[in-house]
């Protein structure tokens, strides 16, 4: 298929993770990188992020109707995209182009975040909507959505894989490790583990900051923002790495439990059905329920390598056996559009 895929396509982003599976697919992709239309004004852009108008919003969306027309692709892609209007869905599935949203987020969350006005009107104009939750789907069905699939995030396979093979804890200088966001109450359960256990944070520093207070970020916050070599590096020096699930987002599973699975890391995540149903607990992965298990886990597992290494290298493989990988993920997203194509008279219009 010939594909113009809108999203935020920098190296750090996972949109270009995706697109890069599309590649691999054997799909011919037409980027458009959104990054290029945020305002450089930051005052600006934090109204525009709220608000969702102006002249930033209104040449990303005439330049995507442009590139359409000029490239007349099958499928237009857009990949987390919140400046989608209406208008502009309804133009590209009367060019008989197959609509998609991918979307992690939580548009129906108990957050309440800011700048989804678009986004929430162009629901019933998609042709497919691919989000994470089971209960997105019931949501968009409400909302008037035509299609919506439900696919797992996914590790990158060019990014995240196992260290060398004689890798060991003498190569591990983060104890117990986080790499992520202060979503919930992470700040604060990491810094009471900090009074018994090594932990290191890394993440947002301005994020972190604020969350921890100044002593605590002293104490537990190194290296920064990790992202690519760095990030999978960091997992590979963690003898524990920790995944919350952000429960203020309804997630059922977490990103970085593939990530971490899938760089031969020892997963010690919070215990979800999500979770359960992909992991064996215990044998490919160790969960945990509140603070005093968390603990118990950490108290358990930390100074045992042998069991760490065999946990990790079982769910390393579970990881790659079951396509927690862009390549599956994103083939399965394709499967239906393929099947939503198949479906559509050969016409110009709708």
């Amino acid at each position: 298929m010939k594909i113009l895929y809108a999203g935020s396509l920098s190296a750090n982003d996972s949109a270009l993770y995706r697109l890069w599976a599309l590649e691999r697919l054997g799909h011919k992709v037409i980027p458009l990188n959104s990054i290029s239309y945020a305002a450089t004004n930051p005052i600006v852009q934090r109204i525009v992020f709220r608000l969702v108008m102006g002249p930033q919003v209104d040449r990303l969306n005439r330049d995507i109707l442009e590139m359409a027309e000029r490239e007349r692709p099958d499928v237009v892609w857009a990949d987390k995209l919140l400046w989608m209007k209406p208008s502009t869905v309804q133009r590209l599935r009367s060019l008989g182009i197959v609509t998609v949203s991918y979307m992690i987020d939580n548009a129906f969350g108990p957050r309440r975040d800011p700048g989804w006005r678009l986004y929430m009107k162009t629901i019933p104009q998609y042709d497919l909507h691919v989000v994470q939750r089971s209960k997105n789907i019931e949501d968009y069905r409400s909302r008037g959505a035509r299609d919506v699939i439900k696919i797992q995030t996914a590790y990158e396979p060019t990014l995240q894989f196992p260290p060398p093979a004689d890798w060991s804890d003498r190569n591990r200088n983060r104890e117990v490790s986080f790499c992520g966001t202060p979503y919930d109450d992470r700040a604060s359960v990491l810094a009471r583990l900090s009074n018994e256990f090594g932990v290191v944070i890394s993440g947002s520093e301005r994020s972190w900051k604020r969350a921890l207070g100044p002593d605590q970020f002293t104490k537990l916050y190194r290296e920064g923002e990790l992202h690519l070599d760095k990030y999978r590096d960091a997992i590979w020096r963690s003898k524990i790495n920790l995944s919350f699930i952000t429960h203020s987002n309804q997630d059922e599973f977490v990103h970085k439990s593939f990530e971490i699975a899938a760089c031969g890391g020892f997963l010690l995540a919070e215990r979800s059905q999500g979770h359960l149903d992909r992991f064996v607990e215990g044998e490919e992965a160790v969960f945990f329920t509140g603070y005093d298990e968390l603990a118990a886990q950490i108290r358990r597992y930390l100074p045992d390598e042998s069991a760490r290494a065999r946990i990790a290298a079982a769910g390393q493989r579970r990881a790659e056996r079951d396509g927690y990988h862009n390549d599956r993920q994103v083939g399965l997203i394709v499967e239906r559009i393929e099947s939503i194509l198949r479906s559509e008279p050969e016409s110009t219009s709708r």
